[in-house]
């Protein structure tokens, strides 16, 4: 009975910390104290207001928002190549990263899943002889391929990262991204034109 009176009391005293105002004692402790004494053990605690708590402003502050001049990355084609041990897993997977897909308007061209890998380790069980007594096991790796057509950098940035987070155990995952570059201007223009052909009679 002694120990949720002094856990009722010191909840009392945290409340009446936080709350700032002083309140009697509540009418339970009062009614227990008569039927039975108890030592309980006084916590004088300074009091002290909201004001002296620190708040954080995080929530307050507007998001600062930053205008670049550099142009964005245009990618023609993104390839990713999902591998694991368990097809399930990466049918689930498959139908995870396409609907993400749609949802941010990337265009997918193909999903497709290309051959499995099938590693076999034969181990014989007898210690010399009897070669019949042959254990062997196997590990499959299964693949899914899905290709992006015509995306920003930044989708790409986004959508990648995404995915990548929500990428289950035991799986890996390989990424190639085609990008569209600007031609060079020191191969605009023909180099012949700066070094003119002399004529030769033909032989």
């Amino acid at each position: 009975m002694a120990a949720p009176l002094v856990l009722r009391r010191e909840l009392y005293s945290l409340a009446r910390i936080f709350s700032g105002i002083s309140h009697s004692i509540p009418r339970g402790l009062s009614a227990c104290s008569s039927h039975k004494k108890i030592n309980l053990t006084r916590f004088n605690l300074p009091q002290m207001s909201y004001n002296s708590f620190h708040t954080a402003t995080l929530l307050s502050a507007t998001p600062t928002i930053t205008v670049t001049e550099e142009p964005d990355i245009l990618i023609q084609k993104v390839v990713i190549l999902v591998k694991g041990h368990d097809r399930a897993v990466l049918d689930s997977y498959e139908r995870f990263a396409t609907v993400a897909a749609k949802e941010l308007g990337i265009n997918i061209s193909k999903i497709s899943e290309p051959r499995r890998d099938i590693d076999r380790l034969t181990v014989l069980k007898s210690a010399h002889i009897y070669k019949n007594h042959r254990v062997q096991y196997e590990m499959r790796t299964h693949y899914r391929c899905i290709e992006l057509l015509h995306i920003t950098g930044c989708t790409a940035q986004v959508y990648l990262e995404y995915i990548q987070r929500n990428l289950p155990e035991g799986v890996a995952m390989e990424v190639r991204k085609t990008t569209m570059e600007k031609v060079p201007e020191h191969i605009l223009e023909p180099m012949w034109k700066d070094h003119p052909v002399e004529d030769k009679p033909s032989q």
